[in-house]
């Protein structure tokens, strides 16, 4: 059975109410919550981006079961690798073994705000695979000094670390991400419903870990309403993560998705409240080897609704389908 979580996505409503939404989250049944981490929204419409460690401490404490999870931090940048291990170790305690640390190499809309450039994508992967060494070594429990191409450690140690570190997930697109995917993480973290991506993982040493991907959706009794509201606030989803990945700031989203109607949108994201039809979307994943996906209920204000609809209505479908 694949495993069905909520998204708490920052990028549309402040802190307070993501910590609200995941408490509704965890009532209304849903297996395991995600955390986006972003800097800047893709769009000004979307209109938030707060500090993604300090919801999920508080989400830690207002929360007894679901699991939680970065989805996805880039710890090459913004962060130090050894600043986020420490957040993780913390997370992790205050979560009670509830936490798994999502990693991905990064996007200029987010990374870009420290300085320094954008490096280009087999740079970024280098740096990425590096951080994830010094990260796994420190919830490790090792004193590290370590001198890198990317990165210097002047004998840190994690002096608040859990029993069992938690688990890392990698964010893949392609073979090369794959192939180190393999090699470093305990699980796999996706947006695409790609077989080719999951296969790629197995044969390079992940076979038979977790497999986690993600879908947008956008639940409203007015189907019109829902796919007005998609195509506002999640048009960006059209560009595919080598073109986003690039982009510096909102306006360059703005900028890209210009062309995309309303009609696009809908064509990749279920609008609406017909249960077939977001199973429909879901089924994908689950046909090319997913375990979970995470679904993001588009419109930050539009939340409580879809909370009791898939209560009622989406979960238990979704279950007996999938």
């Amino acid at each position: 059975m694949v495993q069905i979580g909520y998204t708490m996505m920052t990028e549309q409503a402040g802190p307070r109410d993501l910590v609200r939404h995941v408490v509704a989250a965890e009532e209304a049944g849903f297996d395991f919550s995600v955390t986006s981490d972003h800097y800047s929204p893709w769009l000004a419409e979307q209109g938030h981006s707060p500090y993604a460690w300090a919801v999920l401490g508080a989400a830690a404490q207002a929360t007894s079961h679901i699991p939680l999870m970065t989805y996805v931090t880039c710890p090459t940048t913004r962060y130090h690798p050894a600043v986020v291990a420490q957040k993780a170790a913390t997370l992790q305690l205050l979560s009670e073994g509830r936490f798994r640390l999502g990693l991905g190499s990064g996007e200029n809309l987010n990374e870009r705000v420290v300085g320094g450039g954008w490096p280009a994508p087999a740079v970024r992967l280098e740096k990425f695979e590096e951080a994830v060494g010094i990260i796994r070594a420190l919830l490790d429990g090792e004193e590290l000094t370590h001198h890198g191409r990317h990165f210097e450690v002047d004998r840190a140690r994690l002096w608040d670390r859990p029993d069992a570190a938690p688990p890392i997930g990698v964010a893949v697109s392609g073979p090369a991400s794959c192939a180190l995917a393999g090699r470093v993480a305990d699980l796999v973290i996706a947006t695409e419903p790609r077989a080719d991506l999951i296969d790629a993982f197995g044969r390079a040493g992940g076979a038979g870990k977790p497999r986690v991907g993600q879908l947008p959706v956008c639940y409203d009794p007015d189907r019109s309403a829902a796919v007005k509201r998609a195509h506002e606030q999640f048009r960006w989803f059209a560009g595919g993560w080598r073109v986003n990945a690039e982009l510096p700031h909102p306006v360059s989203f703005a900028g890209a998705t210009e062309l995309v109607s309303p009609e696009d949108v809908a064509k990749s994201i279920p609008c609406g409240s017909d249960v077939g039809e977001f199973v429909e979307a879901v089924r994908p994943f689950a046909d090319a080897g997913f375990t979970e996906v995470a679904l993001v209920q588009i419109g930050g204000d539009h939340q409580d609704a879809f909370f009791t609809w898939a209560q009622n209505e989406l979960l238990p479908a979704l279950r007996e389908a999938l």
